[in-house]
């Protein structure tokens, strides 16, 4: 669903545990960044950390179950992005995930996502024990 609203456009997706559907909203929403003329590093660090925040609620969260559903509510104006996602998974406590610059775990493939979120995006929170983050991104 897309509607213009007074704190700019909004969009929200209910989408299955497929990464190609997380994709195509991903695009979706990148679209109206640039249609707000965010710069482009504040595009460079949306599109990573809406790819990262989708991955993780499909494959982390939702284990890749197509039973289950990604709940996704993005606000865009020339201002912010203001994003919502939220898995059907067990959630997570963040507390207790490994921090991936520990050396221990520099050489790891994975686990890096929750970094990227965190640094890229100007605010993140994460609630409902770990199912849902909500991330806003300043166009400085």
């Amino acid at each position: 669903m897309v509607q213009q609203t007074r704190y700019g456009m909004s969009l929200k997706f209910v989408i299955p545990s497929d990464p190609s559907r997380g994709r195509e909203v991903q695009a979706r929403i990148l679209d109206e960044v640039a249609k707000n003329k965010f710069n482009s590093d504040s595009i460079f660090a949306i599109k990573l950390a809406l790819e990262e925040a989708l991955v993780n609620a499909i494959k982390h969260g939702n284990k890749l179950d197509p039973n289950k559903q990604v709940f996704i509510e993005a606000v865009v104006s020339p201002r912010q992005l203001e994003l919502t996602i939220e898995d059907q998974g067990p959630g997570f406590d963040r507390t207790c995930v490994p921090d991936p610059t520990a050396p221990e775990n520099l050489e790891k493939c994975s686990g890096r996502g929750i970094l990227l979120i965190e640094s890229y995006m100007t605010t993140v929170e994460w609630s409902n024990n770990g199912r849902r983050v909500h991330m806003i991104k300043r166009n400085d």
